[in-house]
């Protein structure tokens, strides 16, 4: 580019008027030009690009010195030799970053949160979101969702480590690449700077549902959960959590309709059962049958006397809704039980540990505890499958509670045979 032959002074400007006209023209050379008004001094630029005179304005002095108007003269001219216009080379620029102040990391968030509703279940939203609000965006939500790059993400993401929190830090770069993957998919960003993060946290220390598996222990459990002194609900729930061993969810959103007691038999249906939002309206999450030992059967007919006029089985006691989800777990903790002892999910634990003792086939067990199979085929098969030798554990696993809250802790272990 040839040297631009400069003539103002920042003294010439300064003290340079439009002398009674309605305006004056001081040039500096390259086309840049100080157009004095009686009110104002702005800056132009004249060049020519395929045969025809374009300005394009500089801005207004003194906000734009001399020496930033030369260097957006030279940037200009720059342009010209590109074959790019400078007029419409701001005009997209100007755009990009409208879209980008537009395009922030929040708002591109929200975007992908709204169309989670057929793959992830409203709960796990309001849980998605909320971990959104609270750990990512007061760092990175407000930035352009292009302008984000790999140190910054793991930034923030050991800020959230520092606190003990790794799970949350691990699914929230999930989250994060999540987010990332649908704006390349809608040309909102080129690529996902969370998943170059992969292997660069901490591993999430492993923890164990707290579960009780000695024998005395948990017929003391099991005498305290007999004489607690709560709603109908509570106590049915609280008896029927270890003898059934179902997710906490599972049990308490049961409804009278899936439950036919005269034939002995819970069926869950897949809706409710643990899977992604798509594979329950795809079918492929199999209904779960449960076997109902005579001693859950006794404790479900008087508790159908209070709430079987409504949908749920455990309502609480705002008519309508089922039992909150830390009902069992503050049972449990009235009782006397610390959540390093048991929680409701732990029921399952206890469960699986001793009837494996017992000598039960794993397979059954597994089948009972509705551990999700690969094969969506043999889960299908299998919603029906083994169901005598379920029922018989579950009815041995009953009398096998039963015993404990009788003191026979020496009891001879629960044989599978037929």
């Amino acid at each position: 580019m040839a040297r631009q032959l400069n003539k103002l002074t920042d003294r010439a400007i300064r003290s340079a008027t439009a002398d009674g006209q309605q305006r004056r023209k001081l040039a500096d050379g390259g086309g840049l030009t100080l157009v004095v008004k009686p009110t104002s001094k702005v800056w132009w630029l004249r060049y020519r690009l395929a045969g025809k005179e374009k300005t394009l304005s500089l801005g207004s002095y003194p906000e734009v010195s001399l020496k930033q108007a030369r260097a957006a003269r030279d940037d200009a001219r720059a342009l010209l030799e590109e074959g790019k216009d400078p007029v419409t080379y701001r005009k997209v620029e100007n755009t990009k970053r409208q879209v980008a102040a537009e395009n922030t990391f929040k708002a591109v968030a929200e975007d992908w949160l709204e169309l989670q509703d057929n793959q992830l279940s409203a709960s796990t939203i309001e849980v998605t979101r909320r971990r959104l609000n609270a750990w990512i965006h007061p760092h990175i939500g407000h930035l352009p969702i292009t302008d984000i790059e790999p140190p910054l993400v793991l930034e923030v993401l050991r800020k959230i480590e520092a606190k003990g929190k790794h799970e949350t830090a691990h699914r929230l770069r999930q989250r994060i690449s999540q987010i990332y993957r649908y704006a390349i998919g809608e040309g909102r960003a080129a690529r996902d700077p969370a998943g170059d993060l992969r292997g660069l946290l901490k591993s999430v220390p492993t923890t164990n549902r707290a579960a009780i598996v000695k024998p005395d222990e948990l017929g003391a459990l099991l005498n305290a959960i007999e004489g607690y002194p709560g709603q109908p609900t509570t106590c049915a729930a609280l008896a029927l959590a270890p003898m059934l061993f179902l997710r906490p969810g599972e049990l308490r959103h049961a409804e009278w309709s899936e439950i036919d007691l005269k034939a002995k038999v819970w069926t869950i249906p897949g809706r409710r059962m643990k899977g992604t939002m798509a594979a329950k309206r795809a079918g492929q999450v199999p209904d779960h049958i449960v076997p109902l030992p005579w001693q859950a059967v006794d404790i479900l007919k008087p508790l159908q006397a209070v709430t079987g006029h409504r949908p749920y089985v455990f309502e609480s006691l705002r008519p309508g809704r089922p039992l909150s989800e830390n009902t069992v777990n503050n049972a449990l903790r009235g009782l006397g039980f610390g959540k390093d002892q048991i929680c409701g999910h732990g029921f399952r634990a206890t469960a699986s540990t001793l009837l494996h003792e017992f000598g039960w086939p794993p397979e059954v067990i597994e089948l009972q505890l509705a551990h999700r199979q690969r094969n969506q085929v043999a889960a299908a098969y299998n919603r029906s499958a083994r169901l005598d030798e379920r029922k018989r554990m579950l009815q041995a696993w009953a009398d096998y509670l039963d015993s404990l809250k009788n003191g026979k802790t020496n009891v001879v272990p629960i044989q599978h045979a037929n």
